[in-house]
Parts: structure tokens; C-alpha cells; sequence
């Protein structure tokens, strides 16, 4: 019998284990997939994220990855760049972007190290239920025969599709559409400095250093066009990049090391996360277009809440149904305002007037344009920077009639 069995073993299933494991929970952890191995999600770490490492004790392990710290942000609209810095999150001034095999390597690693048991190559046919309240799991290792495991929580960590949230029907809200579709691959021999993001009509694509070397590139594009994209992959990608000519060139002087790989399926949800004898963490109790880059430190930062409201029920110090109705309300509460960030951004509609008078305006106000990137890193509160009074604040300030950016792009 376990505490807790962790089904999915990613960013956000070896960091619960991890963290549940150290507080001397007895913790089973499966997944699908063997390790090291990539997945076709994003990469970026943004400070609040890398942070969150720093405090576990990992960050040394990602820093001797070969992975380059990155510290500047530039956002080309087209007529201006807005390039900065955003503020810090608990001292920690740098992003990563390391590859999916690294990273989530290092965090499997930590969990078993914690005292977690890993099962890789493990599917999950069957979650057990005694009336409405989830038991244990039922599945097999490669080749193996079927087995059952029990434990006081299954803790549901394997993506948008979880099969935990299928069985045991978490209802979702605050539902929106899939808005858009991305492609990445990887370069070497690229020069670039930090993190650079581009915005061409309903185009949005950028680069950013990884591990060994290789730059990450990535597309999005309106989710209607997705069938036409994939008709020619290599050439509409390249098309992209060469609405930025200087950088296209760049990509053009390197080499392609990896295949495209693609993700068009990128709802837009809030689960509930918890229910009798289960929860949700990661993208199974939360997922939004990954614009914002937002999904790893999202994991991460709900990873430490759901271990905690864990261990406040199991240890009596709180009722567990209470400690996880906490979970889902400081959660909802750090996400809802990124939530609805990033869907609009994703939406590709152009902003409202007022909004187009602020991008303008921050050219040139280098402490400004610095919290403006803060809002996509997560290190400055959105409600706090597009509030209308510092919003009018910045534009008074300007003093000049800039270009609007985000219309003539």
C-alpha cells in the first residue's frame, strides 16, 4: 500500500513524488515512456521556475546540462523591439530552455533519489475505484503481466489527456477553443543572444539557446491554418522566419539538426484537480496555449502546492478535502490572470487602441519595458501593470508620439 501513486513521471509527476518522498511518503511513480526521452512540448523555464529548481537543490544539475542561462528578452513587434530584462523572482535573474530528455531526467532522477519507486515503460489500463473513491491503479510494464497497486491518492500527472481525469470525470471550466498551433525543431551553429520573439500579424515565432549549443526555434499560427502549413512544413517554417530577414539569415547560416515536430492539439481548460482519493497536477488539471511559455513553471509551482495540501491532510493538520480545495484556489488564483494573458495574446486580435498606445510608449522607457516582460516571465503581476492607471501612467510619461506597433505589424 502506498501513500501515493504519481501517474506520469514529467515536469510535473517527478517533482510531486519528489517532494512527497522527502517528507517521507511512501510514493510509486509510472510512466509510459522510459528515461531520458523528449516529448513534443515546450522547453522554457522562466525565473519563478528556475527558482522553484534553486530551492530544490537542482539548479546546479541544469546549469552543468550545458544548457545557457538566458537573461535578455527581445520582443520585435515589427516598427520597434522592445529588449530588456525582466525583474528577478526570489533573486534568480535568468531563464533556461533546456532540452525535455534533460530536464526531465534530472527531475526523475531527484524523485528516486528522494525515495520515490520509478516504473518506466509502465501503462496504467484501469484506474480502481471503491464507489466514488479512487483505490489504486491496474497496469502492466512492457511485456509484463498485468498488476494492481493501491495507494490513498492517485495523483494524476500525464498530460492534457489524462486518462486519472477521464475516469474519474473532473469536470473542466473556464473552457476556451484551441487558438493556434506551433512547430519546433533545433539549430546549430546559430549566433544568438538570449531569448528573441517575434510578432508578424498572426505569426508568432522566436529563438532561444538550449542545451550543447543548439538554438530552439519555434512557429505559431492561427489554428485554421494548420492543414496548409503542413502541406509544405520545411518551407512554411522557413516563410515565417523571413518575415524577420536579419534572423532567417541567421537560421540560414546553421544547420537543422531535428525533425519538425508539431502540436496542434492545445486546449484551453482549468480541471477541478481533486476528488476523493484523487488529484490532478500539470497540464491534467490545467493547460494553456503555450504562448506564454508558461507550462514547466506552472508544473512546477503546482507540484509544491499539491504535495503540501497532501501532507497538511495526511498528517492531520488540516481535513485533506480542505487542504485540496486550497490547492485548487491558490492555484486558480496565480493562473486565472496568465489564463486569460494568453489566450488573448494566442487569439493573434489585434490590442485595443489604448493597449497599442502603450507598446509604443514603452519604447525608450527601459525600466517599464523591463516589468512589461516581467508579465509574460511571470515576474510582475499582470492586474498590476495593465491596470488603467499605470497603464495612462506610462503613456503620460512617454511624452512622445510613437508608431503603433502592434497595428503595423
Amino acid at each position: 500500500m502506498y501513500d501515493a501513486i504519481v501517474v506520469g513521471a514529467r515536469c510535473a509527476g517527478s517533482p510531486t513524488a519528489m517532494l512527497l518522498a522527502r517528507k517521507g511518503y511512501r510514493v510509486l511513480l509510472v510512466d509510459k515512456a522510459t528515461f531520458p526521452s523528449d516529448t513534443p512540448r515546450g522547453i522554457y523555464i522562466h525565473q519563478p521556475g528556475i527558482a522553484q529548481l534553486k530551492h530544490w537543490g537542482l539548479l546546479d544539475r541544469l546549469v552543468a546540462s550545458n544548457c545557457l542561462p538566458i537573461g535578455k528578452l527581445a520582443f520585435d513587434l515589427g516598427p520597434i523591439t522592445l529588449t530588456g530584462s525582466p525583474p528577478p523572482a526570489d533573486g534568480v535573474a535568468e531563464g533556461y530552455a533546456p532540452r525535455r530528455k534533460v530536464l526531465d531526467n534530472i527531475l526523475v532522477e531527484a524523485a528516486v533519489e528522494a525515495g520515490a519507486e520509478l516504473r518506466e515503460g509502465f501503462t496504467v489500463q484501469e484506474i480502481l475505484m471503491n464507489g466514488n473513491e479512487v483505490t489504486g491503479i491496474r497496469g502492466h510494464a512492457s511485456g509484463g503481466a498485468t498488476i494492481t497497486e493501491r495507494a490513498r491518492m492517485v495523483i494524476g500527472a500525464d498530460g492534457i489527456h489524462s486518462f486519472v481525469a477521464r475516469a474519474v470525470q473532473a469536470p473542466a471550466y473556464n473552457t476556451k477553443p484551441t487558438l493556434d498551433c506551433a512547430y519546433y525543431t533545433y539549430h546549430s551553429g546559430v549566433q544568438i543572444e538570449g531569448a528573441e520573439l517575434y510578432l508578424r500579424g498572426p505569426r508568432y515565432f522566436g529563438v532561444c539557446p538550449s542545451n550543447d549549443g543548439l538554438v530552439y526555434s519555434f512557429v505559431q499560427i492561427p489554428r485554421r491554418e494548420l492543414h496548409s502549413f503542413r502541406a509544405n512544413i520545411a518551407d512554411n517554417y522557413q516563410q515565417v522566419f523571413d518575415l524577420a530577414p536579419h534572423l532567417a539569415e541567421r537560421l540560414r547560416s546553421g544547420k537543422r539538426e531535428e525533425r519538425y515536430v508539431g502540436a496542434s492539439d492545445l486546449p484551453n481548460f482549468l480541471r477541478k484537480p481533486y476528488g476523493p482519493g484523487w488529484a490532478l497536477v500539470g497540464d491534467a488539471g490545467y493547460h494553456k496555449d503555450p504562448y506564454t511559455a508558461q507550462g514547466i513553471t506552472d508544473a512546477f509551482r503546482d507540484a509544491e502546492l499539491l504535495a503540501a495540501a497532501i501532507d497538511a491532510g495526511f498528517s492531520g493538520k488540516h481535513a485533506l478535502s480542505e487542504a485540496l480545495a486550497d490547492y485548487e484556489r491558490q492555484r486558480n488564483e496565480h493562473v486565472l490572470p496568465m489564463y486569460e494573458f494568453t489566450c488573448q495574446l494566442a487569439s493573434f486580435e489585434p490590442p485595443p487602441p489604448h493597449m497599442q498606445q502603450l507598446f509604443g510608449a514603452l519604447y525608450g522607457n527601459q525600466t517599464e519595458t523591463n516589468r512589461f516582460l516581467g508579465t509574460i516571465a511571470g515576474t510582475v503581476p499582470i492586474p498590476e501593470f495593465f491596470s488603467p492607471q499605470n497603464v495612462g501612467r506610462i503613456i503620460a510619461g512617454s511624452g512622445q508620439a510613437l508608431p503603433s506597433p502592434m497595428h503595423a505589424a
